[in-house]
């Protein structure tokens, strides 16, 4: 059995941890063609093909909440927050 495309090794650096930016190198296989079209993007926007990637990556699971901020988001659905109607005397409350 032959496959209608043709794949390729690509070494790609993804960060592990956002907020200190340390990289990892991995290997993923990509369609050929599919890897021209986001090179030929990447070139238009003047990043490398690893940076495109990375950029792509992040747009799509780079707004994944951390716990802390997923507790907020929780937090505001539910409706139990306070209603601030003087900023300077909630500050003073703090």
């Amino acid at each position: 059995m032959y496959f209608a495309y043709q794949l390729v090794n690509i070494y790609i650096y993804f960060p592990l941890k956002l907020h200190d930016m340390s990289s990892k190198q991995m290997a993923f296989h990509f369609d050929e063609e599919l890897i021209e079209l986001v090179r030929e993007k990447a070139k238009a926007q003047r990043r490398s093909l690893n940076n495109y990637i990375e950029y792509l990556l992040f747009k799509d699971v780079g707004n994944i909440p951390n716990e802390e901020t997923a507790l907020a988001i929780e937090e505001t659905r539910k409706g139990d927050l306070e209603t601030i109607d003087d900023l300077d005397t909630w500050l003073e409350k703090l």
